[in-house]
């Protein structure tokens, strides 16, 4: 695997990252003083965005983790 293989890895996981940051303000946003129901929808919709966006941080750090292990240790 190249450098730039690997940069190109990182990078992804870092902006799977700051889209899950995105996705957790964006949550925290949600949790207001309206305590209607549509409001409480709102809120549960952006905790499956949130929860979805960890996902794909998951996913990336685990690609770049194999990356790294395959080249730091060949396995």
């Amino acid at each position: 695997m190249s450098k730039a293989d690997l940069d190109e890895l990182r990078l992804a996981y870092k902006s799977a990252v700051d889209d899950w940051v995105s996705a957790i303000r964006a949550e925290e946003s949600l949790a207001t003083p309206d305590h209607s129901m549509i409001a409480m929808e709102k809120w549960d919709a952006s905790h499956f965005e949130e929860e979805d966006a960890h996902a794909k941080v998951t996913k990336a750090r685990e690609a770049y983790k194999a990356a790294l292990r395959s080249m730091n240790y060949g396995i």
